[in-house]
């Protein structure tokens, strides 16, 4: 079964978010999904935009409290 992974890039700025997600990728396995939580409201766009240039699978966007949960499942 897949696993569902908490990516904490709050309080970091561009690309921070981005590249705490693409260090987590490495160590997970497809059908993992992983929800990154950011504050830097840049990652809204650049994150789901890394995810479908490389060829993984965006799931979600929402935001609670001003943190923003990306969700991203590893396709690859």
């Amino acid at each position: 079964m897949a696993d569902k992974k908490i990516v904490d890039g709050r309080g970091s700025f561009c690309p921070g978010p981005l590249m705490e997600l693409i260090a987590a990728l490495k160590s997970s396995q497809i059908g993992d999904e992983l929800d990154v939580l950011s504050t830097d409201k840049g990652s809204v766009n650049d994150i789901p935009e890394w995810v479908r240039k490389v060829g993984h699978e965006y799931v979600s966007t929402t935001e609670e409290g001003g943190v923003w949960h990306i969700v991203v499942r590893k396709a690859k």
